[in-house]
Parts: structure tokens; C-alpha cells; sequence
């Protein structure tokens, strides 16, 4: 299963699908099932983690979109749905964002956190091949996503740097095209401190889609939401949705 609902919540106004970052699990998202009370809040497992630890990294972003999008319908109780992606997560969610929309179905809001535009992404195979593990612990430690004393335990490497490695290379290689454009409203996210975004590469969605675009900037760094989730800004967008 590609998705899981933090909380069944049958008669939620709406639904809301988080995506994780490169090397993320579902259980990023654990608390928000309980703190947004007005959606029924569900999370991407990506293959090779959590449940899904048996399975082989996906390697290539756009495929596994693809794979993602087939399962990931809208219900047929007509209830909304938004996306939230964070840093990778977004790449992904807009890939099935746009194949939902080429489909017919909708995207009733879209979160992007930490997150260039997909159409400044110009990964290629071979910036892909480049990244090696130790390319990849550097990358985390700068980031701070992850505890430094899990990055000097062979055991926690030997369990998740098949899959984070594989999430890089993934990101890496993606490219996102300027003409694939959403038809629904964006909120960008950054925190201020982010090394990995720059300003103008997370106010590049305004390119990206056909709604209106709102931006926040927020206190952190690349894990801005790890110590302070954004969820009243989550929640007073999709009301306005």
C-alpha cells in the first residue's frame, strides 16, 4: 500500500496526502492526523521503509510517480483532497499532482515546503551516478534532519542508506518541465534559514501553477516543521480552498 490514514475520519470536510522528504517514512507525519482536525490526513510510504521495508528503493522519481498516482484516486464521496510535500515529498506530490489533472481529477490545494520549483530542478543520470553514501551523510548532517548520533551507528546505516541513498540519487536525477502547469492554489513554505532553497527558487511556483500562490516564510532551517509543524497555516488554507 502506497498510503495510510493517520486517522479514518470518514466524514472529515476533506482529505490531506503528506508526502516525505528523501529517506522519509510516514511517521513524519504521525502527529498531524490528531492536530488537523478538519481533514482526514493520510501519508505516503515510499518502497523500502516502514511496511514497506522488504521491497527495493524505487530509482527513478517520475515512475514511481506514475505507480503512486495509479493507486492514489480520489474517493468517490466527492470530499477534496490537497497535497503536502516536503523537500522531495513535493516533487513527488506535484508529478502526481499533474497526472491527476491530465486524468481529470483534482488537486484542491498544494503545499510545497522546502522546495525548489520542479522546473529549476535540472537533475540528469549523471549527476544521479555521482552520489555516493558518503555524499549522502555529508548532505544529512548539513540538513540537521536527522539525530548525528544514528549518522555514526553502522547498524541504523546498514538498515536505512540503501533506501536514503537511493531517494538522493532519485532527486539528483529528476528534472521538472515548465510546461506542466497545476490548475490549483500553491502555499510554498521555506524557513528562513534554509541552505537548500534559495528565496527565488521557492518563489518560482508562482510559474508553476494557474491559481494563486501564497508564500511563507518561516523560522528554521530545512526542517523548519520539525519542531514547529505549520499547521495553522495548513488549516486556514483549505478552508479557503
Amino acid at each position: 500500500m502506497w498510503t495510510q490514514a493517520v486517522e479514518a475520519r470518514p466524514f472529515a470536510a476533506g482529505r490531506l496526502v503528506c508526502f516525505p522528504h528523501a529517506g522519509g517514512s510516514p511517521y513524519f507525519y504521525r502527529s498531524w492526523g490528531k492536530a488537523l482536525t478538519d481533514v482526514e490526513v493520510h501519508t505516503v510510504c515510499y518502497p523500502g521503509r516502514a511496511d514497506r521495508i522488504a521491497e527495493p528503493p524505487a530509482t527513478d522519481l517520475k515512475a514511481m510517480a506514475r505507480d503512486l498516482a495509479e493507486e492514489l484516486r480520489p474517493l468517490p464521496d466527492g470530499r477534496p483532497t490537497a497535497f503536502f510535500g516536503h523537500s522531495m515529498g513535493a516533487f513527488v506530490a506535484y508529478e502526481v499532482a499533474r497526472l491527476w489533472q491530465a486524468d481529470g481529477a483534482e488537486v484542491s490545494h498544494f503545499f510545497a515546503s522546502a522546495a525548489r520549483a520542479p522546473h529549476t530542478a535540472t537533475g540528469t543520470p549523471e549527476r544521479a551516478a555521482e552520489v555516493d553514501d558518503a555524499a549522502v551523510l555529508r548532505t544529512l548532517a548539513q540538513l540537521g534532519g536527522t539525530d548525528a548520533e544514528l549518522l555514526d551507528n553502522p547498524v541504523f546505516l546498514e538498515l536505512v542508506m540503501p533506501y536514503v541513498g537511493a531517494d538522493f540519487r532519485m532527486v539528483a536525477g529528476y528534472a521538472g518541465g515548465p510546461d506542466a502547469l497545476l490548475d490549483c492554489p500553491v502555499t510554498v513554505l521555506r524557513g528562513e534559514a534554509d541552505t537548500r532553497v534559495s528565496p527565488a527558487e521557492a518563489a518560482a511556483w508562482w510559474e508553476q501553477t494557474r491559481g494563486p500562490v501564497t508564500l511563507h516564510t518561516l523560522a528554521g532551517g530545512h526542517f523548519y516543521l520539525t519542531d514547529e509543524p505549520p499547521l495553522r497555516i495548513v488549516e486556514d488554507a483549505l478552508r479557503a480552498s
